[in-house]
């Protein structure tokens, strides 16, 4: 416990300023570094449920979808939807010309397809949020990481403490309902919080429903990791932060709000 409450505060301060302050091109260079780092755990994970993944292909891939999100940002137009077409079709040629044996060939273009999408794909709908707008992308950005946070530490001690009726017990044995609810509540209060004091240009309704949105899709971002792990027998993706495993463990939750939040956001019109 105490080396995984310091890992958190030694990494506190430097996400703080790259949230805020930092500027688009640094903002991306960390980004990409995480989309790397997640996405050799992620491999790492199929590796050991007997896929074979295109590595370079997703590394590649990832990196992008990462730079297509960050220059639709800056051009009038998006070149994401396109580049990921391409990055799948090119995913399934260079699959032909690795695959020693036929009967690895869909497992192993799925494997890193699904990476890219899962984990470039998802992480490079930071960028958008961030950079559409100097002023509201800070606080979405913000809002994401403090509702996702929340939701984690509070699912976590509620869990601990009241925790009796286990939710999915086949993908995780210590989750449970309670502490679903626990997390589900801490999301929605902080959320709240951080709008009344940081976001009063958002009404009501769209911070609540923005939070609770991004807490659902959190979880479930949470446990289809955990799936993930358990199919191929592990218990940590990684080991490079110290109490908290790897990267993809401490990021799952955000693999799955942020793609959530940015289709809230660019689809607003259709609910508010």
């Amino acid at each position: 416990m105490k080396s995984r409450i310091l890992t958190a505060l030694v990494l506190f301060p430097p996400v703080i300023y790259l949230i805020g302050w930092s500027p688009p091109w640094l903002f991306l260079i960390a980004l990409l570094l995480v989309v790397e780092l997640a996405l050799f755990e992620f491999f790492l994970i199929c590796r050991h449920a007997g896929f074979r993944p295109l590595s370079v292909v997703g590394y590649v891939g990832s990196a992008a979808v990462c730079m297509a999100q960050a220059a639709g940002v800056f051009t009038p137009l998006n070149p994401t939807l396109a580049m990921l077409i391409l990055l799948i079709l090119l995913t399934m040629a260079f699959g032909l010309r690795s695959a020693v044996d036929l009967k690895q060939y869909l497992g192993a273009v799925s494997a890193t397809v699904l990476g890219i999408i899962y984990v470039g794909l998802g992480l490079s709908c930071l960028i958008p949020l961030r950079h559409s707008d100097p002023v509201e992308g800070r606080r979405l950005l913000f809002f994401l990481f403090l509702v996702i946070w929340a939701g984690d530490i509070c699912a976590f001690f509620v869990g601990r403490t009241l925790g009796r009726h286990l939710l999915f017990p086949c993908v995780s044995p210590k989750k449970t309902v309670e502490g679903g609810i626990g997390g589900l509540v801490g999301s929605l209060l902080v959320g709240l919080a951080y709008a009344h004091w940081f976001w009063q240009t958002a009404n009501l309704k769209t911070v609540i429903l923005l939070a609770a949105l991004i807490a659902v899709a959190g979880q479930v971002g949470d446990f289809a990791e955990s799936a993930m792990k358990r199919a191929a027998d592990l218990k940590d993706s990684g080991a490079i932060l110290p109490g908290h495993g790897g990267f993809l463990d401490r990021i799952d939750s955000l693999l799955f709000g942020t793609p959530a939040l940015w289709l809230a956001i660019t689809l607003k019109d259709f609910w508010q």
